[in-house]
């Protein structure tokens, strides 16, 4: 899956397997929910090693998605996006910690906007990671988002393109911020919010508890007329939210570092998983939805393998510098990335057997069908 591969290929290239057993080693032990075991053994080793916290402690992430183009028999299952083109594709929609491990990834369509899935992956992964603070680019944010982040407990900050057309708001009958009134667009409703107060508690309550999923009830109320009184009530919130957001966004250089930093892993993230997932042209080309979870759940799992490799074989190679008696900067250390793969072999070895040579004038042996 990882790789992009498929069975008959694989087994074609693996000496002593057969398609029927990589097929009934798939049929009993690739599942969602055997995928999400294994994805959260290499996050929590990856969050308890002590050289991945030069990095990170495990509290903040950030989410992006990357987009496959969906070729062949997926072709039809794409989506289009003008923004990625006329072709159709899927999108891979992945979060990422700030120690580099890739602990939860999606499927979804081109079409629907990141900030659906935001909240998804932080509330229902399987590692033991405790986010507090989470980025996204313009893409993964709304004001409902901004409101269900706060009320879920999690800090929200995503990187906003265009800033100075993102509007903040006030209560009304305050006219104490002269300076920022060409930033100023419009008045919040407090009332609507202390009116539908019970209805808000108890949506990120059911949320929180999985009774619905968070990317479930966005789609609702972004689909609502704008007199649904939850909806508007809860936008209203996620102003209050935003306009606190951007004001320390305005005036706090370490918040935009750090936005930028946790943004910058995912995109790093994001490279390794392009040139891991390289066969078929890296396209999607499985027409059943649960095929491409799979396909996006084994290159994730392998590319947190990857990082836990890296990770542990840079502690190794510090210490082995160290040995020798060349001093390591340890403030340096936190400027290293376990997301190289130069070292990998994606590829695999093409093995030319000199036992198996034909001389002159001979064939080898046809393949019939029956015959061994």
């Amino acid at each position: 899956d990882a790789i992009n591969l498929g069975l008959t290929k694989m087994a074609e290239s693996s000496p002593g397997l057969t398609y029927a057993k990589l097929s009934w080693l798939q049929a009993w032990h690739i599942r969602d929910e055997t995928y999400s075991a294994a994805l959260a053994e290499l996050v929590n080793h990856q969050y308890r090693h002590a050289f991945a916290a030069h990095w990170g402690d495990g509290t903040t992430s950030s989410s992006d998605g990357q987009r496959f183009r969906a070729g062949g028999r997926g072709e039809s299952t794409g989506h289009v996006n003008p923004k990625y083109g006329s072709e159709p594709g899927r999108l891979f929609y992945t979060h990422i910690s700030d120690q580099y491990a890739p602990f939860s990834t999606r499927v979804v369509n081109v079409g629907v906007r990141d900030s659906t899935y935001v909240l998804d992956g932080l509330l229902y992964h399987e590692s033991d990671l405790r986010i507090e603070e989470h980025y996204t680019d313009t893409a993964g944010f709304t004001d409902h988002v901004f409101a269900l982040m706060h009320l879920l407990g999690f800090r929200f900050a995503p990187r906003i393109r265009d800033l100075g057309e993102t509007k903040l708001y006030v209560p009304q009958g305050v006219q104490a911020y002269p300076t920022l009134r060409p930033l100023i667009g419009g008045t919040l409703n407090i009332k609507h919010v202390r009116a539908h107060w019970d209805d808000i508690l108890r949506l990120a309550s059911s949320i929180k508890q999985g009774t619905v999923t968070a990317s479930l009830m966005l789609r609702k109320l972004g689909s609502y007329p704008r007199q649904n009184g939850l909806a508007v009530a809860l936008r209203e919130l996620g102003r209050i939210e935003r306009t606190l957001f951007i004001l320390d966004w305005l005036q706090s250089v370490e918040l935009r570092r750090r936005v930028h930093a946790g943004l910058n892993k995912g995109e790093a993230r994001n490279s390794l998983a392009r040139a891991v997932f390289f066969n078929r042209l890296g396209e999607i080309r499985d027409r059943s939805f649960e095929q491409q979870r799979y396909r996006a759940s084994g290159l994730n799992l392998v590319t947190a393998a990857i990082v836990l490799w890296n990770t542990v074989y840079l502690e190794r190679a510090t210490q082995g510098l160290v040995e020798a008696g060349k001093p390591v900067d340890g403030e340096l250390l936190q400027f290293l990335s376990p997301l190289g793969w130069e070292h990998i072999n994606l590829t695999g070895d093409y093995v030319w057997r000199q036992s198996r040579r034909l001389e002159d004038g001979k064939f080898r042996p046809l393949r019939m069908p029956g015959k061994p």
